[in-house]
Parts: C-alpha cells; structure tokens; sequence
C-alpha cells in the first residue's frame, strides 16, 4: 500500500473551504477591474477609396488596382492584418455571394522610404459575401506574422467583380496590428506571472523536499510537472519576439502554451483515474499510454494547425487557411475526434470516481476539491470563450486569425489569470 503525505487539504473546515474559493473570486474580480483600465489591444487604420492613387488609367473602383502604403510599424505591432471592405449598390436587399479572384503585390519600405524589389505576386480565390444593406463581409487580403519592415506598399488587384450583378460603389481597407502601449503592458504582465510562478514553484519544491518522491500524492507529482510546464506557457523568452527579425519566438510560444494545456488534459484524465489507484497500480502501458496517445494527438493537431498557418504565410503572406478547405477542414474534423473521444473517457472516469470514493473520506474530500476547482475554471474559460466568439467557436478559430484574438485588456488578463 502507498503511504501518502497528510495533505493539509484534510484539517480544512468548511470555512477554511469558502475563504479558498472567496480568494478565488475576488482574485478574478481584481484581475477583471483591473482591466477595465487597460488599453484597447487592436488598433485599426483605414484607407478609403478617395486615398487610392488614381493616376492608372486602368484603374476602376470594382477592380482597382488600390496602391498605397501603411502607416509606419515596429516589432511593439507584433502582428498586421489587412483586410477590404466592399460596399455594393443593392437595392433588391437580398443576399449576394461571389466568387472572385484577388491579385496582390507588396513592397517593404524601409526607415529612409527605400523599397525592395517586392515579394513575388500571388494569387488567390477570395468568396465575397454580402448582405442586404449592401456592405460585404470583410475580406482577408494578407496577414503578417511580424513585421519585417517599418512600413510596407501594398499593391491589389480585383479579379471577376468587374462583372458583378451588383456594382461595387465603395471599397476601403483596414490596416489591424495591435496596439504597442498594450505590447509594453503585456510584456510586463506575462514578466509578473512569470516570476510569480517561479516563487510558487520554489516553494512547492521547498514544502515536499523531505519526503520521498513514492510519498506524494499523484496531485503532488503532477503539479511538479505542470508548474515548470507554466513557467514555458508564460514564455520566458517572449521578449526576444522585439529583439530578433524572426519568426522563431512566435513558434516557440505557440509550442509552449500547446504543451502546457495538454498536459493539464492529461492530468485530469491521470488523477480521475489515478485517485482511486494506488501508485502500484498505475502501469506504464495500461494507465498512461491511452492518455498519452488521445492527449498527444490533441497537442499534435494543434501544433500542426498553428504551424501549417505560420508556414505558408511565410511563403506569401496573402495566404488564408480557410482556401485551403480540404487540409483544414481534414485536420479540424480529426482535431474534433480527439477531442470528444477525450471528453468522453473523462466523462467515465469522473463517473467511476464518485461512484467508487463516495464512502472512503480522505478520498472523497480530494475528489470533490479538486472537483469544484475544475468547475470553476472550466465553467469561466468556457463562458469567455462563448462571449469572445459566439456561436462562430466551432468554425474557424484554430489558427492565426484577427478573430482569435483579444478585443479588450479584459479578456487577456482573465485569461492569464486562470492559466
């Protein structure tokens, strides 16, 4: 039998109990007031249709082509966006859907407005979807993991809408990057919880140092696990992202934050299970390779998703994932599997739990505390996640998208609060 360490979790009181989860409360609500106060995180610059160079004689409103510049960036805009926006005349009001082609052409600037040769001219096949007042989904025209240049020309041309059943009487471009005073905040932010997890971490290790690794409950060890793996998610090199004209860091902090958040999968999957096992019985094969493998392949589709983005953007930064519908749309069914064989088999092992330790104390009393701290977050997360993006949570947002990110400072400091 194990000899387990007499956790301090068993002398609490139903008091000691409320005072854990009050602090838990007014935590969020600190986090939550404090970010009240934050800077907008995206910030948005729009070129309309009288700005555009129309010395071309070739140029139309419905095809262009549409030259102009950005405005000037630095690495504190960490990522850009720039998006069209069509207006058509519709006076029927009904819904319109169009195919069309887009070509686009860009030049880096330098800091003394000195231009490269630009990159090569691609292609792509865009769908224009509009609605009955005449304005049209906003349409993705390119995405820069960061910013190479201090400012870039950008050159597009519209391929089919020549031949509309609507003329197009309107057409403007959004430049999005976020904001630098919040690249500044974040900075410190992300440093703060980075330290803040290295002194939990320390005293973790400094509490359990005199007992024997055998001695520790199956939370205990996990937790030696999961905090270093907060310590990458809180990415200690985050900063070299402003220092070095790479994209290397951003990978680095995607892998990062994938490895922590599946492993946290699996420590739940490993302590439903393992709370009702002795350490004796948890074989290697029988007790961690099936969470390995559903827990893996989850941190494997996601790795992937995000790398596949980053990669074909670095070959052409007009390149949109979901044109590529039959790669993705494979790898995001995949990715949904894995995920529900997941809730699944969590699902059985939370029900054999509670059926199993519902008359042994010690057992019960772990098994409903860890519990309740799950709801919790899961509960919170889940309801950031449906505020943030609505019903639009199963479609599209796996990868690099402006849709994925944070809209106020509010929603990126809960979130790393929970984490």
């Amino acid at each position: 039998m194990e000899s387990l360490i007499q956790m301090r979790l068993y002398s609490l009181s139903k008091r000691h109990f409320a005072l854990v989860f009050i602090s838990f409360i007014v935590s969020f609500l600190l986090t939550t007031l404090a970010g009240l106060a934050g800077p907008a995180i995206i910030i948005t610059t729009t070129v309309n249709s009288s700005k555009f160079d129309q010395l071309d004689s070739s140029y139309s409103i419905s095809k262009g082509p549409f030259d102009f510049a950005s405005p000037a960036v630095t690495k504190y805009h960490q990522q850009i966006w720039l998006f069209g926006n069509i207006h058509i005349k519709n006076p029927s009001g009904a819904s319109y859907v169009q195919v069309f082609q887009m070509e686009v052409l860009l030049f880096g600037l330098g800091d003394d407005g000195s231009s490269d040769a630009g990159l090569s001219n691609h292609t792509h096949t865009r769908t224009l979807s509009c609605q009955g007042d005449g304005w049209c989904d906003p349409v993705v025209v390119l995405h820069l993991g960061y910013p190479e240049y201090s400012r870039f020309r950008v050159k597009i041309i519209f391929i089919g809408l020549d031949t509309s059943n609507y003329p197009i009487d309107d057409v403007s471009f959004d430049i999005k990057s976020y904001n630098p005073v919040f690249t500044q905040i974040e900075i410190w932010f992300r440093f703060s919880f980075l330290v803040a997890t290295f002194l939990v971490t320390c005293i973790f290790a400094h509490f359990l140092r005199h007992y024997h690794l055998r001695n520790w409950t199956i939370e205990q060890k996990w937790l030696s696990i999961l905090l270093p793996l907060l310590l990458l998610y809180n990415d200690p090199i985050f900063p070299l992202s402003f220092l070095v004209n790479s994209w290397i860091p951003g990978m680095v902090d995607a892998i990062f934050q994938a490895t922590f958040l599946c492993a946290l999968l699996m420590f739940w999957l490993c302590v439903y299970h393992g709370i009702r096992n002795t350490s004796e019985n948890r074989p290697l094969f029988s007790f961690y390779l099936p969470k390995l493998l559903i827990c893996g392949l989850l941190w494997l589709a996601a790795v992937t998703l995000g790398s596949w983005q980053q990669y074909n953007e670095l070959l052409d930064p007009s390149y949109q994932y979901k044109a590529d519908t039959k790669n993705f749309t494979g790898m995001k069914v995949f990715f949904f599997i894995m995920g529900g064989v997941y809730l699944l088999y969590l699902g059985f092992l939370v029900i054999r739990a509670c059926t199993e330790l519902h008359a042994k104390p010690y057992a019960n009393l772990r098994l409903k505390f860890l519990t309740a701290i799950t709801v919790c977050v899961l509960a919170v997360s889940i309801a950031f996640v449906f505020l943030r993006f609505g019903t639009s949570v199963l479609q599209d947002n796996f990868v690099a998208d402006i849709s994925t990110n944070y809209q106020n400072y509010i929603l990126f400091k809960d979130k790393h609060f929970y984490d």
